[in-house]
């Protein structure tokens, strides 16, 4: 299956790629790299995720808007390749959690992204990660969630 196939078997659809909300572009390609920019939990349009994990919601629902997140990153990779198939690996991702100042569970917030990338290109979307709390994202964002692709 390719990744646009796999996509469409999680029930998902991509999303067009989420404008930039400020004076930066959604993903830039150097040689066999994509960087992508951070992206938050928006849906055609909205962000559908924001509060702090631990204080205004759980780890379980941020771990949801960490996978919409990693969707709408995979939106903006697909912008710059043209087509998934030429994602030969995920080769990092950092997961930023806005979390209230107890909170710890920051690695499984991370999962929900992980998995997704996993699921969508399987072996080659197994990543190095970093899941940081912070303690506040653009527009009151609960997740954002970047990544680095090699691509051919």
């Amino acid at each position: 299956m390719t990744p646009e196939e796999r996509i469409a078997a999680l029930g998902l659809t991509l999303p067009e790629v989420v404008p930039p909300l400020a004076a930066y572009t959604p993903a830039v390609r150097t040689g066999d790299l994509v960087y992508t920019s951070g992206q938050v939990p928006m849906v055609e349009g909205k962000l559908v995720g924001s509060g702090r994990v631990g204080a205004d919601l759980t780890a379980e629902e941020a771990a949801g808007h960490a996978r919409i997140c990693a969707l709408n990153a995979i939106a903006a990779l697909k912008s710059q390749v043209g087509d998934l198939a030429k994602v030969v690996r995920i080769v990092k991702v950092v997961v930023f959690v806005a979390s209230a100042p107890d909170f710890t569970g920051q690695p499984g917030v991370g999962n929900g992204a992980s998995e997704l990338l996993r699921d969508v290109f399987g072996d080659a979307g197994v990543h190095a990660r970093s899941a940081v709390g912070v303690a506040a994202l653009p527009l009151g964002a609960s997740v954002e969630v970047e990544l680095i692709a090699e691509v051919s």
